[in-house]
């Protein structure tokens, strides 16, 4: 009788330790999940701008036809990118076009005085800011998933219930994707990048 008893109790201080490190899995996977929500919303409104960004410099630089087909082209395959690692690819050529783009506009003082083309240029540059912010906060998430996934005793209940490794958004460094910020002042001036830092009033997401 005693013996079953004991029996009976690692069995069930081995489902109870089980149960909380199932649960704490799920609770990692869902803060992954939930991190690359952001990123996805700010993505999404940044595939948004493009076509008018597009329109408004079409307008006055119609001939620079390999430079806006370029941008269209990006931004289809960013859309259809499926998975973190081919989202991040396609984030990589798409920010590389909106580049090219925004150093084509230099040439067109007319098109840099536009009030459409400056609004939509602040929006994306606010835009890029917020997918950066998303970014670091979804990565810092799947640093603790797959820390966790990793590391015993939690990795045999990884493997048992199918926790599979979280990728990371691994893109080009800030320093050489920022969307250029053309320099609006007297006498144009070489292209520049933005500002790195997180949007004013832009707080952390919560852990």
């Amino acid at each position: 009788m005693t013996a079953t008893l004991i029996i009976i109790g690692v069995i069930a201080l081995l489902a109870i330790i089980g149960v909380v490190f199932y649960n704490r899995l799920v609770q990692l996977r869902n803060r992954v999940e939930a991190g690359w929500s952001q990123i996805d919303v700010q993505l999404k409104r940044r595939y948004d701008l493009i076509p008018n960004l597009v329109e408004t410099v079409k307008g006055y630089a119609a001939h620079e036809r390999q430079t806006l087909e370029a941008v269209v082209a990006a931004r289809q395959q960013a859309v259809s990118a499926n998975g973190v690692e081919e989202q991040a690819q396609a984030e990589n050529m798409l920010t590389g076009a909106l580049r090219q783009l925004f150093a084509v506009a230099e040439a067109y003082p007319d098109l840099k005085a536009n009030q459409n083309f400056l609004a939509l240029q602040e929006e994306l540059t606010g835009t890029e800011g917020r997918i950066a912010y998303a970014r670091q906060f979804y990565n810092d998430q799947v640093l603790q998933y797959d820390n966790a996934r990793e590391q015993f005793p939690s990795s045999i209940f990884a493997g048992m219930f199918n926790f599979e490794e979280a990728k990371y958004f691994e893109v080009e460094e800030v320093a050489s994707r920022d969307p250029v910020r053309v320099d609006f002042g007297q006498g144009g001036g070489a292209p520049q990048q933005a500002p790195t830092q997180a949007p004013p009033g832009q707080q952390p997401p919560p852990q």
